[in-house]
């Protein structure tokens, strides 16, 4: 799982696999859901992440195995 946040664009997005994507959703205002073929979560992008945030994003988190 990689955590990125791009400050240019606001956006925080959370990648799950390296599948590639073929279907988005918006779940919720600013929420997006990206799908695998095979229906697998590929990803979570939030937009407008600082807005959404209690403190102000200042990292880039990324966890591999």
């Amino acid at each position: 799982m990689k955590i990125k946040y791009i400050k240019e664009t606001d956006i925080v997005y959370i990648s799950f696999s390296s599948l590639k994507i073929a279907e988005s959703d918006q779940e919720k205002p600013g929420i997006i859901l990206d799908y695998a073929d095979n229906g697998q979560i590929v990803g979570i992008e939030i937009l407008n992440a600082s807005t959404k945030m209690e403190h102000e994003i200042d990292m880039i988190v990324q966890i591999t195995n």
